[in-house]
C-alpha cells in the first residue's frame, strides 16, 4: 500500500536552520531517499515552497474565490512529502520516523496516511 508521508514544521524555524545545515540537510535526505530506493519503497517526494507562495481556491456559489497563502493559519506548515509502498503502516512509520527534521529535533512532525486507490474508468 501506498502511503504519503506529509513533513510539517515551522517554517522560520526550518528556513534559519535551512541556511546554517543546507548541506547536512540535504545529505540526509538524499541518504534517506536512497535508501528508500534501494527497499524498492520509493515513490516520489518534493519539498515545497515556502506558504507565503501558497494560494488557496475555494468555490461558493458558482464563483471561485482565490485567497493569497495557506488554507488555515497554524503553528506548523506543510513543507514536503515523500510517498513509499509500504506493506503496512508499521512499516511506514518506521519509515517515518527517520525523515530528517521531524519531531525529534523539535522542528515538526511527519503526518503517515494511507493513499485510496483510485481505479481508472478508462
Amino acid at each position: 500500500m501506498r502511503y504519503m508521508l506529509l513533513i510539517y514544521s515551522d517554517e522560520r524555524v526550518r528556513e534559519a536552520q535551512w541556511r546554517e545545515q543546507r548541506q547536512q540537510v540535504i545529505a540526509q535526505a538524499q541518504g534517506f531517499i536512497e535508501e528508500t530506493i534501494r527497499r524498492g519503497l520509493f515513490k516520489g517526494a518534493d519539498p515545497l515552497e515556502p506558504t507565503s507562495t501558497a494560494t488557496t481556491v475555494r468555490v461558493q456559489n458558482g464563483k471561485v474565490l482565490l485567497t493569497d497563502g495557506p488554507f488555515a493559519e497554524t503553528k506548523e506548515q506543510l513543507g514536503g512529502y515523500f510517498i513509499l509502498d509500504c506493506k503496512d503502516l508499521h512499516e511506514a512509520v518506521e519509515w517515518a520516523s527517520k525523515i530528517p527534521l521531524t519531531c525529534g529535533g523539535g522542528t515538526g512532525c511527519v503526518e503517515v496516511r494511507p493513499i485510496r486507490e483510485m481505479r481508472s474508468t478508462a
